[in-house]
């Protein structure tokens, strides 16, 4: 994938190589089967493994409607293939996710939601709802470079802007 100014960096190996993001663009967004081959083709594209393991709480975080810990990860997994996982082993992969594009960390919850489109890189924007937990990724490049920008202004180098904005969604906002 490129642009004008140069072709942008999926999977980045170093921090600094996040930093280019494309302005303006639309995404394809797969669901279910097609955004676990997504996910894969992404996660092996940057040298790492896609493992049945790997597969599977790709496979648990993407069915979460909204933001999951690594305890309900682990849950849904153990469940699924009907043995104890520990969250410990679904942190290190959840942390393998995030740093792949894979998944987003919702920072204030310490949860987790799949990326709707892996082979994208855009700093996280989430709207956070403090009535029934819904959480909606928006990807605003004009916003976060801006962000970036400032940043930057004061001699700071941002590696992964997390913006969270909490408040109350349209649908609990209307039914109070």
């Amino acid at each position: 994938m490129s642009d004008a100014a140069g072709p942008v960096q999926l999977a980045p190996a170093h921090p600094k190589a996040y930093l280019r993001v494309m302005a303006a663009h639309h995404h394809h967004e797969p669901q279910g089967s097609d955004l676990t081959k997504a996910a894969q083709a992404t996660l092996e594209k940057s040298g790492e493994q896609w493992t049945a393991m790997r597969a599977q709480i790709f496979k648990a975080l993407a069915a979460f409607d909204k933001p999951a810990s690594a305890y309900d990860i682990a849950e849904a997994v153990s469940k699924a293939e009907g043995r104890r996982v520990a969250a410990n082993s679904v942190y290190r992969i959840l942390d393998l996710f995030v740093a792949s594009n894979l998944a987003r960390k919702v920072e204030s919850a310490n949860a987790y939601v799949a990326n709707a489109h892996p082979d994208c890189l855009h700093d996280c924007i989430f709207l956070v709802c403090d009535s029934c937990g819904n959480t909606v990724h928006l990807d605003n490049d004009v916003l976060t470079n801006g962000v970036r920008s400032a940043a930057e202004a004061t001699g700071f180098s941002p590696i992964r802007p997390v913006i969270e904005v909490r408040g109350t969604c349209a649908e609990c906002d209307a039914s109070e």
